[in-house]
């Protein structure tokens, strides 16, 4: 579903939206899209991070498992 909602835009973001506008789209569209693709951009930074930190913490366990498991593949 659609709501409508009225935003104002510096004149250079507008000249932006509407030079990244693909043939066809409207302002609305391209706005729409544009917001859409800088959300999931952030949300998969933010999973990147979450992922990271992760990896992190958990580093020197995941590194000695590594090692056992080429280790055992030296001896067989």
């Amino acid at each position: 579903m659609k709501r409508k909602t009225s935003i104002t835009l510096s004149e250079d973001l507008v000249r932006t939206v509407d030079r990244l506008a693909t043939k066809g789209e409207s302002r609305s569209e391209a706005i729409e899209r544009l917001l859409r693709e800088g959300l999931e951009l952030r949300n998969r930074r933010a999973a990147d991070e979450r992922d990271r930190i992760l990896l992190n913490r958990h580093a020197q366990a995941l590194n000695s498992e590594i090692a056992d498991v080429l280790d055992y593949q030296d001896d067989v």
